[in-house]
C-alpha cells in the first residue's frame, strides 16, 4: 500500500501484483480542482526524462499482453496529449509481432482532415479531445469497419474517458466493435469499463490495483490556468500528419539530426505538447548511434512543485493559442546538448524557454518537423 498526503487529500493505492511501484511512478498534485492527484510515470517520457530503451521495454511489454486473435480489422486509439507517444511505441511493437493495425491519436490541436467525432475527459486540465478519419484511403476502410479497439493511455482511474470515447465512436457510426482492449502503464480501475460495456474487455498493463481518496474537507481549492483550449493557434503546423493524428500504419523517422556529432555526448531530446513520437524515434536513433539519450516533453497539464515534481518552468505555448505550457524535472547543466523538437516553426518558441534551456552548459538545437 502507497499512501501519500497531498494539501488537499490523501491518496491511497494498492497494487495486486508484485511490481515495484516505486520503479514505475511517483504521485504529484495537480492545479486541478476536479483532480488533485496525479501518477507520473517513469518510463512514459513525459514529465520525467527517460531512456529512449527504457520507454521501448515498456511499448514491449504492453504489446506482448494484447490477446492475439482479436477480431480483425484492429483500431488503436492513443490518448493526447500524453498517451501520443505510447500508443505509437505500442502499436509499432504490436505489428513487429505480426499483426495489422491501424493507428490513430486523439487530439486537441485541429487539422486539416474529416473530423470524425469529439469526446472529453472530464477529469482534464483540457476535457476536449478530437478524433479524425485517416487520409488513406485503406486505413480509413480500416477505421471505420474496425472490430476490435485497442485504447492506449498511461493510466486508467476509473475507465470514465475510455467509456466516453466508446460512446462517441458508436454514436459517429463506428458499429461493428466487438471487442476492446485497454492498454496503460498503471491501471486502478478495477474493471469498471468492462462492467459498463456489453462487449468483451481486456485490460492489460505494467501493474493494476485501486485506489482510494480521501478529501480534506478544509483544503483549498486549486488554481487551474485556462488551458482547455481546442482551436487553430496562430503557427502554422507541419504538413506530415501521419504519424498519428490522420492515421498510421508504419512508422518512420522523418526527423533530420547529425547523429555522429552526439556519440558519447550526454543528450535530452525534447517534445513539444502532442509532438511526443518523431522526437521519440530521433532519439532510439541517436541512442543506437552511442549518444545517452534521454527524453521528455512540454505539456499544458498544470502540476505543483513538489515529490515527483522537482522543478518546472511556465512559458508560452508554440501553438500560437496564448495559453501557458510547462516543463518539469529539466536541469539543462546535467547534459551537453538539448534538441528541442516542434512542429511549428522556431519562431513561436516562446524565448523564455529558449532561455532557460541554453542557460546552463548545454547547447540547444531546435529541430523543425515539416
Amino acid at each position: 500500500m502507497l499512501t501519500i498526503e497531498l494539501s488537499t487529500g490523501v491518496i491511497s493505492v494498492c497494487s495486486d501484483g508484485q511490481a515495484e511501484l516505486s520503479s514505475l511512478f511517483e504521485m504529484a498534485e495537480r492545479n486541478n480542482p476536479k483532480r488533485s492527484f496525479l501518477f507520473v510515470s517513469k518510463v512514459l517520457g513525459k514529465h520525467i526524462p527517460v531512456t529512449p530503451s527504457a520507454m521501448k521495454a515498456s511499448h514491449r511489454t504492453l504489446a506482448a499482453k494484447i490477446p492475439t486473435g482479436l477480431p480483425e480489422p484492429v483500431l488503436f486509439i492513443g490518448m493526447a496529449e500524453t498517451a501520443v507517444g505510447l500508443a505509437a511505441g505500442v502499436h509499432r511493437e504490436y505489428t513487429r509481432l505480426g499483426h495489422q493495425a491501424c493507428l490513430v491519436t486523439s487530439t486537441r490541436h485541429p487539422v486539416d482532415g474529416e473530423l470524425f467525432c469529439e469526446f472529453k475527459e472530464n477529469h482534464s486540465h483540457a476535457t476536449d479531445h478530437l478524433i479524425y478519419l485517416p487520409e488513406d484511403p485503406r486505413l480509413r476502410e480500416r477505421f471505420l469497419t474496425a472490430k476490435s479497439l485497442v485504447l492506449v493511455d498511461d493510466e486508467a482511474t476509473t475507465g470514465n474517458t475510455f467509456f466516453n470515447l466508446y460512446q462517441s465512436l458508436s454514436a459517429a457510426g463506428l458499429s461493428q466493435l466487438s471487442h476492446i482492449v485497454t492498454a496503460t502503464l498503471t491501471n486502478w480501475s478495477d474493471g469498471k469499463l468492462a462492467s459498463r460495456l456489453d462487449i468483451p474487455v481486456n485490460e492489460v498493463c505494467l501493474v493494476s490495483g485501486s485506489w482510494s481518496w480521501q478529501p480534506k474537507p478544509d483544503a483549498p481549492v486549486p488554481v487551474m490556468p485556462s488551458v482547455n483550449v481546442t482551436a487553430r493557434g496562430l503557427a502554422p503546423m507541419a504538413t506530415q500528419q501521419n504519424w498519428g493524428r490522420l492515421g498510421c500504419e508504419q512508422h518512420q523517422l522523418t526527423l533530420t539530426s547529425n547523429h555522429t556529432q552526439y556519440a558519447g555526448k550526454k543528450i535530452l531530446i525534447l517534445g513539444t505538447g502532442e509532438f511526443m513520437w518523431q522526437p521519440f524515434l530521433l532519439g532510439e536513433q541517436l541512442e543506437a548511434a552511442g549518444a545517452e539519450v534521454y527524453l521528455s516533453s512540454t505539456t499544458r497539464s498544470p502540476i505543483s512543485i513538489g515529490m515527483a515534481i522537482k522543478c518546472g518552468v511556465a512559458f508560452g505555448d508554440n501553438y500560437g493559442l496564448g495559453i501557458a505550457n510547462f516543463m518539469y524535472n529539466i536541469f539543462p547543466n546535467d547534459y551537453q546538448h538539448i534538441l528541442l523538437c516542434t512542429e511549428t516553426p522556431a519562431s513561436f518558441i516562446d524565448p523564455e524557454l529558449q532561455a532557460y534551456l541554453s542557460g546552463g552548459n548545454a547547447t540547444l538545437e531546435i529541430i523543425v518537423h515539416d
